[in-house]
């Protein structure tokens, strides 16, 4: 008599850093954002679970995490992490792109700015800073675009003296730059 014997599977998670958070003070006045998390991919079933494991501690259980679809690839409906499954939901025109929504039974809901996992560290420092703010009035996709803003204005000063130390003043100024048949601008 022969027995078949199906290989059981095991699921087992991925061991990965902590996760990157900033929030605001326990018992600080609420704003709009209760601080930020900055995931190492776009990949909700490597993410959720090392977010979960940060703030089941101080928060509670952490059932439920909603997001806006567009910075995430993939939606998975429940994601296994440690001690329980967490849902996952999405809303794409009613929820900010850039924020994660995590809502615990003892607690409540807790907002959190997402900082895209390309971002640069002092981007993202900044940006945690921004978002654990007590009382902040600022909305998570205002955050982004006050960095990008930010950003876009450093590297235009950063051309500008590059042009400067390039001898582009001088070529600006009215110098001829040494182009054969070239006559000086003025």
């Amino acid at each position: 008599m022969t027995a078949t014997i199906e290989p059981t599977i095991i699921k087992e998670r991925l061991t990965s850093a902590p996760a990157r958070l900033s929030l605001a003070p326990t018992g600080s006045d609420t704003g709009l954002l209760d601080g930020a998390w900055w995931p190492r991919s776009r990949d909700l079933l490597r993410e959720i679970p090392t977010l979960t494991d940060a703030l089941d501690a101080c928060w509670g259980r952490i059932t439920h995490v909603t997001v806006n679809p567009t910075h995430w690839p993939v939606i998975p409906h429940k994601v296994p992490v440690t001690g329980h499954t967490v849902h996952v939901g999405w809303f794409a025109e009613e929820q900010d792109s850039n924020k994660v929504m995590l809502l615990s039974y003892t607690v409540g809901r807790l907002d959190l700015l997402v900082i895209p996992p390309e971002t640069e560290p002092a981007a993202a420092a900044r940006l945690m800073a921004a978002a654990a703010v007590p009382g902040g009035i600022r909305t998570a996709s205002g955050l982004m675009a006050d960095e990008a803003m930010s950003h876009d204005a450093t590297e235009a000063r950063n051309r500008d003296e590059e042009w400067e130390t390039d001898g582009g003043a001088a070529s600006a100024a009215g110098t001829s730059i040494g182009i054969p048949g070239s006559t000086p601008m003025g």
